[in-house]
């Protein structure tokens, strides 16, 4: 056999592989789903958000998302007409600005909710618009993953449920993911340049939190104590220095280097147009051989460094990806914590099969493996906050959109950073 002939077989069986794991995950999905819930189940009296503004519903629509845009806005009119609401304001995005600007003005004109329609990106945007401010943000999802509405457990099959759940649902909070890059230095630069997927994504250049804004990522930038009475000025809070307007990127439910990056980098949008999130899939199989990361971990305010050796290392809000695959049975979207995942495989495909079996074990409840020799491994840890070091430069995703190349990473959990709509 010819190494094209042999490259053709190795990509077909990861493909039958990727099915398979699909069908089971879908199978351990349904049976985790009400031993672990989205949300944690603490006191809900305590978790209700401030009352909700009385003025109109706001939409902020990604056009390039909707096959008939007409039909939507008729439908989201007539059930707010239905339901005795103001008639909605509309916003649509741009190339220039994918909803973080329209879900400002919507606020700035007392919209009570304000509704992304599109993928995850236009989700992204809208939700960083609306951290910390209290205005829910309710979802109907257009796009290839869909992975917040996924966790949400929102009617995915029924377009008018979701404009009914995103007009007149229960409001709850959730965190939110904050992700921050430190800038390449000249050498690594230069190993990826000219590369399409080596920009940096537009990111947060305010918050309306102090704590969106501030962590232990920022020490460098905020003065010690005492720093007032010698004159310095602190920043203000909630304000990420003009020095980096690209300081953070939110992701609502994961963040992620090496091998889940990639993936994302290959996937082909008219491909992910034609076959929905399997497309992600299909473009893994390239990546599925490809070098692993050699970094450390520094979780929370530990000096301590732990390396690692890695095809991906994940921080998740929550645990479901598509093809309800349960890779985090744990988290949850309103715990306070990161759950943090390094991913290994050895053995090529066998250690991608073997890593497929655990995910769908853990799934089922399943922790402890029998198996006495693995070759696909998944280590668990949790913390507020973390930062990965690299020895290479890596591709870098939150919530499938590309943040560019990077070799220090942070990330950090707000706790209640995001009111959503619900049913």
């Amino acid at each position: 056999m010819t190494l094209e002939q042999w490259v053709a077989v190795a990509a077909v069986a990861a493909l039958v592989l990727a099915l398979a794991a699909v069908i089971i995950g879908t199978l351990a999905w349904r049976a985790v789903k009400q031993r672990t819930p989205s949300f944690s189940a603490e006191d809900e009296a305590e978790k209700l958000p401030p009352a909700p503004r009385s003025g109109p519903p706001a939409v902020i629509v990604n056009p390039s998302k909707s096959a008939d845009l007409a039909y939507l806005r008729d439908l989201v009119e007539q059930t707010a007409a239905e339901v005795g609401i103001e008639q909605p304001l509309w916003f649509e995005t741009t190339v220039e600005d994918p909803g973080l600007g329209q879900a400002r003005e919507a606020i700035e004109k007392g919209a009570s909710v304000v509704v992304a329609a599109g993928g995850d990106g236009t989700v992204r945007a809208v939700a960083e618009a609306l951290a910390g401010t209290g205005v829910p943000m309710g979802l109907i999802p257009l796009g290839t993953g869909n992975l917040l509405a996924r966790n949400l457990d929102l009617p995915l099959g029924s377009q008018r449920e979701l404009v009914a759940t995103a007009l007149t649902g229960r409001d709850r909070p959730m965190d939110l993911g904050w992700l921050r890059t430190e800038p390449l230095s000249p050498d690594d630069e230069e190993k990826v340049r000219g590369r399409a997927d080596a920009s940096t994504a537009r990111s947060a250049e305010r918050t309306d939190t102090g704590e969106a804004a501030r962590g232990p990522e920022l020490d460098a930038a905020i003065p010690e104590e005492g720093a007032a009475a010698k004159g310095v000025t602190p920043p203000d809070t909630g304000h990420i220095p003009d020095d980096d307007p690209d300081k953070e990127h939110v992701f609502l439910v994961i963040g992620g280097l090496g091998f889940d990056a990639a993936m994302v980098s290959a996937a082909d949008d008219e491909l992910k147009a034609k076959l929905g999130w399997m497309a992600y899939f299909v473009a893994g199989v390239k990546h599925l051989t490809g070098r692993k990361i050699h970094a450390s971990t520094k979780l929370g305010d530990s000096e301590a460094s732990e390396p690692f050796t890695a095809r991906t290392i994940l921080f998740a809000n929550c645990g479901r990806l598509p093809g309800n695959i349960v890779l985090f049975p744990d988290a949850q979207l309103d715990d306070g914590w990161l759950d943090i995942a390094a991913i290994d495989t050895r053995g090529g495909l066998i250690g991608w099969a073997d890593l497929l079996r655990k995910v769908t074990l853990q799934g089922l409840g399943i922790r402890k493996d029998l198996v006495p020799y693995s070759t696909g491994s998944i280590e668990f840890r949790r913390a507020r906050s973390v930062m990965v070091r690299t020895e290479e430069p890596e591709h870098v995703q939150v919530d499938g959109d590309l943040v560019g190349f990077a070799t220090t990473i942070h990330a950090r959990v707000e706790k209640g950073g995001l009111v959503v709509r619900t049913m």
